[in-house]
């Protein structure tokens, strides 16, 4: 499997590109010097070509942001947040530790979305949350008390003699 990590598209690049290939086809250049120009397919000059003839210089503009809109935006995340700073206690949960699927389903009360546990963990990264485990050792932990188990207690157990 491949795991190399892909640098995020420059945005203002590829949109200073396609002004550029509108520059040129104003100055009359071809589309098979475009492409040769600014490195792209046929194809794509084409279809920048009949944007540009179409709509102009402004047909070329980028589309914004890739990808899907988030379904919970800032306000309703901060709304999130505050609901989460109460407990767990409060939204009916017996303990006070918080799980994925706890969060999940606070996230469908408060805010009307539903999302699979799996995913609410970016949700919580992008309100700087960050994954909390307990400590190996309980709090009640006497090290006197086990101390003294190791001097007194395992020695006479050891001299057991085994079956």
């Amino acid at each position: 499997m491949d795991t190399t990590i892909r640098p995020r598209r420059d945005f203002k690049a590829l949109e200073d590109r396609r002004f550029e290939a509108g520059s040129l086809f104003s100055q009359g250049k071809f589309q098979a010097e475009i492409v040769r120009r600014l490195d792209v397919s046929r194809p794509t000059a084409h279809r920048w070509y009949h944007i540009w003839r179409r709509k102009g210089r402004n047909g070329l503009r980028g589309a914004g942001r890739a990808g899907r809109m988030p379904r919970l935006d800032q306000r309703t995340r901060m709304h999130l947040a505050a609901a989460l700073e109460k407990g767990p206690e409060k939204w009916g949960f017996k303990t006070h530790l918080w799980t994925l699927d706890r969060i999940a389903k606070v996230i469908e009360k408060t805010c009307q979305v539903k999302y699979h546990p799996h995913h609410v963990w970016r949700i919580l990264r992008s309100l700087g949350w960050s994954r909390q485990r307990p400590a190996r050792r309980a709090v009640e932990r006497d090290e006197k008390a086990i101390m003294r188990w190791v001097r007194v207690r395992w020695p006479e157990v050891k001299k057991t003699q085994n079956a």
